[in-house]
């Protein structure tokens, strides 16, 4: 693959250890991101630079003339001011603009349009349109549509990862393609409990899925580049489901797994999970609760665990990106230690999740949690 990276939501910190885990390219989504070029020119990293494009499930109107043309000056503007950058690799031109829409050529030709303009102001820098797999129908569409992007940039997940070059081709898709991010089993595609609640896997699990996916990629010839999705922290139903970093920026059994892959084997990784369990999965208003991890530390070494209960996330409305953040609830402890917890279930009826961090001795983290239900 010619690009080697990630994509990215974070800090000069985070963006400071991707290049030590070996990246070479780093994707970002917005022009709000626009200080990671001088960054990266200083890490010697090349940079996706995102255009964000509005989307119409959040409220942008194709059809409002006024709004496509403040976009698109506003667009004209930043390529103009940045395109001779010496870290820009190339434009990524919107993100998944036809969530939401029965029809999604509208949104997309407006993007084809937008990338089309991109690459007259800046003949010497590649577009890329980055779409959602979410049908073989929709990818059917798209071979017919939008030859003024460069490069077509698909978001996918879980097993579907293993199966899209395929399906592109057989969609009539043949334009260069680059795996715009890539992620283990999304909270729309997992398992969940009865009352709703997903189920997450843990750290060490998502970590075996990056090594077996990155190692897939780079055995395909058709791929141009792969962004695991998400270098940084990340609150989307957990808070820990898409983010390889912890939000104090603590490393994982899935940065380890991208080093590996990009060339840096790291001798002290991150610890292990075997197991995880709780005693039920309903309890009654503060009922007694035990849970356990079976952790191991790289060395043998001991570990230790942060046990906290956050309530449910309540997830984003369709038409909004905004998601409420999970209340930390303030449950009494009888017993806490690396390997179990045991505490009073909240009095409250509803659903809550049981997380717990685990750490070794060089502040490396695995992560897990359990949905449980009081009522």
């Amino acid at each position: 693959m010619q690009w080697q990276g990630a994509a990215f939501e974070g800090d000069r910190a985070a963006l400071a250890t991707l290049a030590a885990a070996g990246a070479k390219v780093v994707r970002v989504y917005s022009e709000s991101s626009v200080w990671v070029l001088d960054e990266a020119q200083r890490l010697g990293l090349k940079v996706v630079m995102g255009l964000w494009v509005g989307h119409p499930r959040l409220g942008f109107r194709l059809d409002d003339a006024e709004a496509v043309r403040r976009q698109e000056q506003s667009i004209r503007d930043f390529v103009l001011r940045n395109k001779a950058h010496p870290a820009l690799l190339a434009w990524g031109v919107g993100n998944e603009v036809e969530l939401g829409q029965a029809d999604p050529l509208p949104a997309w030709r407006e993007v084809d349009r937008l990338a089309g303009i991109v690459k007259a102001l800046d003949p010497a820098h590649a577009t890329m349109m980055t779409v959602s797999d979410n049908s073989d129908e929709n990818l059917r569409r798209l071979a017919d549509c939008c030859k003024r992007a460069d490069i077509l940039g698909i978001n996918v997940y879980a097993g579907s990862l293993f199966e899209i070059l395929p399906r592109l081709r057989a969609a009539g898709i043949s334009r260069p393609v680059v795996i715009a991010e890539f992620g283990p089993i999304g909270q729309w595609q997992a398992g969940r409990k009865p009352w709703g609640a997903p189920v997450e896997p843990t750290s060490s699990e998502k970590a075996a899925y990056f090594r077996d996916a990155l190692a897939f990629l780079g055995r395909q010839a058709g791929v141009m580049g792969a962004f695991p999705f998400l270098w940084g922290a990340k609150l989307e139903q957990t808070e820990t489901w898409h983010g390889l970093l912890l939000a104090d920026g603590s490393l994982t059994a899935m940065t380890d797994a991208l080093s590996a892959a990009w060339g840096r084997p790291v001798s002290e990784p991150a610890p292990s999970i075997r197991g995880i369990g709780i005693a039920a999965d309903e309890f009654a208003p503060r009922q007694e609760i035990s849970a356990g991890v079976d952790a191991v530390s790289f060395d043998g070494s001991p570990l230790q665990t942060e046990w906290k209960v956050l309530t449910e996330s309540v997830g984003r409305r369709p038409d909004s990106d905004y998601e409420p953040p999970p209340v930390r609830i303030a449950v009494r402890f009888l017993h806490q230690d690396a390997a179990s917890a045991r505490f009073v279930a909240p009095e409250r009826p509803g659903a809550y999740r049981l997380y717990m961090t685990i750490r070794d001795r060089n502040g490396k983290v695995a992560t897990a949690n359990l949905p449980f239900l009081v009522r």
